[in-house]
């Protein structure tokens, strides 16, 4: 049975198209990243999901349980970390997995849980005093009780810092070991691509590309990256890069080389290019193409 089904699923606001159409299936037991640029719709999907906005058309199911018709029995087999969630500033941390303990109708021992995101020692002070890291770390613990099947995060290593980012990545791949399925939307891809299954792009609204990260870069002609570092550059040199054939992206960076996201067939016509432009070429490698440079691939020209 899939996890999410979502089955032309589209909300308006006015004049405003926040999600377009949106198919998509998220297999039990995947784990699943959601990308897109800011505005593109992730949120929307999240909360249509969470039945806190109505579709406008199409359908939401978990786990067979359609979200708006079903929406108790859907939500009973989740764990949320929602974006900008708010703690209750009174109460501890402790008393804040107590709660969602008691919601779900679980035994879990609440001091378990908050070792396990490493706010242990923080368990009894009031969560007006914590970080946003922490913060973050105690929604975490939270949305971990009663073992869902379905982890349902947006944005879930918001003001963390690298070590907690790495120790999240290691929950959800534990988490998913367990056998839930995860699902979360991020704009930090790298914390995407080491974890993740599939991901899928939402651009305006609309789910412009849903795959495995290598099936996308395959998408694009094999997904070669040519890091050049050229001995100057002259006015016009990047727009005539990206008019060779099989040429995706061309943009300069900040060491003054040049990265060329291309087809394998296209990197020496690349180097032609420039050699015609009059530009010498100090040095050249070849990469695979990273999830980065698929996403603004996809986001930017699709």
């Amino acid at each position: 049975m899939a996890a999410i089904e979502a089955t032309n699923v589209s909300k308006r606001y006015d004049t405003v198209i926040a999600l377009d159409r949106v198919n998509l299936t998220v297999e039990e037991g995947e784990t699943f990243g959601f990308l897109g640029p800011n505005g593109a719709g992730k949120s929307t999907f999240i909360n249509a999901l969470l039945d806190f906005v109505k579709p406008t058309d199409g359908s939401l199911s978990i786990f067979g349980h359609d979200c708006q018709r079903e929406g108790v029995a859907a939500r009973n087999r989740i764990g949320v970390l929602p974006e900008g969630y708010s703690v209750f500033e009174r109460l501890t941390g402790r008393q804040h997995v107590e709660y969602a303990i008691e919601s779900k109708d679980a035994d879990d021992d609440p001091i378990a849980l908050l070792d396990r995101v490493n706010m242990r020692d923080a368990a009894d002070r009031n969560a007006a005093d914590y970080s946003k890291g922490m913060a973050q770390r105690l929604v975490l613990a939270m949305a971990l009780a009663g073992e869902p099947d379905l982890l349902l995060l947006d944005e879930p290593t918001t003001g963390l810092d690298p070590n907690g980012a790495a120790e999240m990545r290691q929950i959800l791949k534990e988490e998913n070991e367990r056998g839930a399925t995860i699902f979360f939307s991020s704009h930090i891809l790298e914390q995407v691509e080491a974890v993740c299954d599939r991901v899928g792009i939402l651009q305006a609204g609309e789910l412009v590309a849903v795959d495995t990260i290598e099936g996308l870069r395959e998408s694009l002609g094999g997904g070669t990256k040519l890091v050049i570092t050229p001995s100057q550059l002259q006015n016009g040199t990047l727009q005539a890069i990206r008019t060779v054939e099989g040429v995706e992206t061309a943009v300069m960076r900040e060491d003054t080389t040049i990265e060329v996201t291309c087809t394998n067939d296209a990197k020496m016509d690349v180097l032609v290019e420039l050699r015609d432009a009059g530009v010498d070429v100090v040095n050249f490698r070849t990469e695979e193409a990273s999830l980065e440079d698929m996403f603004v691939e996809y986001t930017n020209n699709r």
